[in-house]
């Protein structure tokens, strides 16, 4: 499953791994991607979001009808 948030749009950040002699590897910070399923009254069903811990946060402040109207207007949904 790519490690790609729906809401935000969250993608893995890549960076280095520095030892303690100061070596540098490099390294991927990933997302914490979590599956959610949402009832969406307009549509009448639920919906399942593969979502960020920030996108649970984003729908809870602007609520899940926004955030649907939001991904149905970039065909994401």
């Amino acid at each position: 499953m790519s490690q790609l948030c729906q809401v935000t749009g969250a993608r893995p950040a890549f960076g280095n791994r520095v030892s303690h002699s100061h070596r540098r590897t490099r390294r991927r910070f990933d997302v914490n991607i979590q599956r959610k399923r949402y009832w969406v009254p307009s549509l009448g069903r639920h919906v399942t979001l593969r979502v960020s811990a920030r996108g649970i946060k984003t729908i809870d402040q602007r609520g899940i009808e926004a955030v649907v109207a939001d991904l149905r207007a970039r065909k994401e949904l």
